[in-house]
């Protein structure tokens, strides 16, 4: 596969991102800068990344300036015929700040950044990004955010649920989705979605 990695200015996990999947997993990565108005320079992409990081500062809201920057418009479309688009951290704020997925990320519940290994619950297999998982297994992985509480109003978390469009649940080291594991009180211990076309992934 070949991956372009989004570039803002705050980014800071872009270049983990293209090591582990250039030099680990031994895919083509491209990287992308933010004010790119084109992606025909980079080949054919089957999937775009927008990696974690500080975009813009953070100022206003966690990706609500990134959300506007000229390459957007190229990743909107890109999705809408049919691409992967990845969102991790920063990244996922940008999504929802796009449109791109449903939601908000908003300050966390103890208005305090959390930098931790937690264990996530896969919730669907019923992905590209998931369908090798086992549902019964609890995924340790590293969290470093301030604005990762996941939020949506109630017409939103019953679509999500109908379409099995949650991903991920924040979960403990057994694998029990219950309060005590939810670190930053995101709404029912949600950790990841999808789209309703399951192409674009935010975590």
């Amino acid at each position: 596969m070949k991956f372009g990695v989004v570039v803002f200015p705050g980014s800071n996990c872009d270049d983990d991102m293209i090591h582990v999947l250039g030099t680990v997993m031994g895919q083509d990565v491209v990287k992308i800068w933010h004010k790119e108005t084109s992606l025909n320079t980079y080949g054919e992409l089957d999937c775009i990344i927008l990696p974690g990081g500080f975009s813009f500062g953070d100022y206003l809201r966690s990706g609500a300036i990134a959300r506007f920057s000229p390459i957007m418009e190229e990743v909107i479309a890109f999705a809408n015929n049919g691409g992967y688009v990845w969102g991790i951290c920063n990244g996922f704020q940008v999504l929802c700040e796009s449109g791109l997925l449903p939601g908000v990320l908003m300050r966390n519940r103890d208005q305090k950044f959390i930098c931790k290994n937690i264990h996530l619950k896969t919730a669907t297999t019923n992905s590209a990004i998931s369908n090798r998982l086992s549902q019964d297994q609890a995924l340790k992985i590293p969290i470093a955010h301030a604005e990762g509480r996941y939020f949506a109003d109630d017409a939103t978390l019953a679509e999500l649920h109908n379409n099995d469009q949650i991903l991920f649940y924040y979960c403990d080291a057994n694998g029990q989705i219950n309060d005590e594991a939810n670190i930053n009180g995101s709404l029912e211990n949600i950790a990841g979605i999808t789209n309703k076309a399951r192409n674009v992934f935010g975590m």
